[in-house]
């Protein structure tokens, strides 16, 4: 038996700059380390096609990162992502899910929801919602509302 989670975050901007944010590799370099008071190692490519590839190597130090690649299975831009994740820790430990994220327009900004599967356990599933998609979450809204206000200050 597998399981699940679904997490939504509430953004502000449009499912496009939401959609953007997500996807592209330059973008997802200035979130992954927006919050950090000191910058780690963050390396991401990503070939945004179906059948192709988003790699992310990422952590504080040489000795402790965490790698993932995602192969995308479903692109339908800006509103729904499909693809399927396998990551690794530290440690060497390994985990595949499937993950399908959707973006939709709502009260002036977009509603993000993300549906991963294929958790082995309860406890590693509840480390997904509560920590990695929050900061995840924290992040892209983070780098969202600085582009929002860098765009107001630009003109």
């Amino acid at each position: 038996m597998t399981l699940h989670m679904r997490v939504t975050r509430h953004l502000p901007g449009t499912p496009d700059e939401a959609f953007d944010a997500y996807t592209d590799a330059g973008k997802q370099k200035i979130w992954f380390g927006i919050l950090d008071e000191e910058p780690g190692i963050v390396e991401i490519d990503v070939d945004l096609r179906v059948g192709g590839k988003q790699t992310a190597v990422w952590g504080p130090s040489p000795d402790m990162l965490f790698r993932e690649t995602q192969t995308f299975l479903e692109i339908d831009r800006p509103h729904r992502l499909v693809t399927e994740s396998t990551g690794a820790g530290p440690d060497g430990a390994t985990l595949t899910t499937r993950i399908e994220v959707t973006f939709e327009a709502r009260d002036g900004g977009t509603l993000m929801t993300v549906v991963q599967s294929g958790f082995p356990t309860p406890q590693l599933r509840d480390f997904f919602v509560g920590e990695v998609w929050a900061g995840a979450f924290a992040r892209i809204e983070a780098y969202l509302i600085r582009e929002h206000a860098e765009e107001t200050s630009r003109g």
